[in-house]
């Protein structure tokens, strides 16, 4: 069995830090090759101590002089006996298309993932996507450098693997309309606030929003799981991934994530794809395939649980959905503006300078103010992204949203 040769990109994230407590339990399997963060370099000391890889990057200037600072080099050197590649932002992309790297994990969150992500992709990488936000921003030419590259995307997040697994082997984006596919059901938890009115989410704050019911994830994931807009990015996410029209998306309420997503067939067939919900089951699927390997997580048992339920998302209190439903009849347009402008919002709602329901109206306003602009490159995708994210702060600033 060869070796693989894994580059994780959002290393010391909830995602690399799952994905490396996967690839402990293969040491025959799986090599760290490299490791990229942003700024905790002190959880990055650990893991490369632990994974001794040829390369390491530290994304953030100022995180990259404290690990010098610190020494972190001259301890690598008395632990593994050699100083792996160190370096910046700068030389990220350069590392992406190594000869020596396999398999990327691209776990950074947010749009600064796009690059790196894109740069896996056209260098021919087996890429495990983790960060949604990728395709929602440049979606089309993603899909472009696949095509272009013969590169492959292996959806990490739960809802998208679970529908990987439950489609045919043979599934193909380019003849999606042949497999006799009705619908594709993605479940969402509901979040922390499935019950609470519109009054009372207007006094909704930090510390709640990222109090997830289910999952262990980070802060700016926690928010958007509770305004329902992560599962928004996961609509246009999977437009792109699985090649399917608009009509032929839905999302369910699942408030237990057991089920994490289903597959609905003209025959009346419904796919599912259950599990306790912890992200090592997905990772180890991807990282596995095609064979199946051990994962850590904790097995489920169906006569504990006793029931599972499932109810209707409700639009008009989780309003973020109800837009992302909209931009998914303009994806090309309206998901970078919708990302932009969340991102812009949650970041100000995390740092108390708006309230919790003005990330819904500061979206409405970018949505409304970019909503006929046009993409045709990936140069207009990001000149559009910053446009919206100077106008979202521009808004909050003057207060005019």
């Amino acid at each position: 069995m060869a070796v693989q040769n894994l580059l994780l990109l959002g290393a010391t994230g909830t995602i690399g830090v799952n994905t490396l407590d996967v690839v402990a339990r293969h040491p025959d399997r799986f090599s760290v090759f490299g490791l990229v963060a942003g700024k905790n370099i002190d959880l990055l000391f650990k893991q490369a101590c632990a994974h001794s890889p040829q390369a390491l990057i530290i994304c953030d200037p100022e995180a990259l002089a404290d690990w010098h600072q610190h020494g972190y080099s001259q301890l690598l050197n008395q632990k593994l006996g050699y100083v792996p590649d160190i370096g910046g932002a700068n030389e990220l992309d350069s590392l992406c298309a190594n000869p020596s790297v396999d398999t990327v994990v691209a776990a950074i969150v947010g749009s600064a993932g796009l690059k790196p992500t894109l740069c896996a992709l056209q260098a021919g990488k087996r890429v495990l996507l983790a960060n949604k936000e990728s395709l929602v921003l440049a979606g089309q030419f993603m899909i472009q450098a696949c095509r272009e590259s013969g590169a492959t995307i292996l959806p990490v997040d739960s809802e998208h693997n679970a529908i990987y697994q439950c489609l045919p082997q043979n599934y193909d984006i380019a003849r999606a309309s042949q497999f006799g596919i009705e619908r594709l059901i993605l479940t969402a938890s509901g979040g922390p606030f499935r019950k609470k009115t519109l009054e009372e989410l207007t006094r909704v704050t930090p510390a709640q929003a990222i109090a997830h019911p289910n999952w262990v994830m980070g802060r700016k994931i926690s928010v958007d799981s509770a305004t329902m807009a992560n599962k928004g990015l996961e609509l246009i996410e999977a437009l792109w991934l699985f090649g399917l029209p608009a009509n032929q998306l839905s999302v369910l309420v699942h408030p237990q994530s057991i089920v994490h997503s289903m597959v609905e067939y003209k025959d009346g067939s419904v796919l599912a794809q259950l599990g306790c919900p912890d992200m090592r089951t997905p990772i180890a699927h991807v990282l596995g395939l095609p064979d199946r390997i051990e994962s850590g997580s904790p097995r489920l048992n169906l006569a504990q649980l006793a029931r599972l339920d499932f109810e209707e998302p409700d639009l008009n209190r989780f309003i973020m959905l109800k837009l992302a439903f909209d931009v998914l009849n303009k994806p090309d347009t309206l998901a970078p503006v919708f990302n932009a402008a969340n991102e812009v919002a949650v970041d100000l709602f995390l740092n108390e300078k708006i309230a919790y329901m003005d990330i819904v109206r500061l979206t409405e306003s970018c949505l409304s103010r970019f909503g006929s602009e046009s993409v045709r490159s990936l140069d207009d995708a990001f000149d559009l992204d910053l446009s919206v994210r100077a106008h979202a702060t521009e808004c909050v600033g003057k207060l005019t949203w």
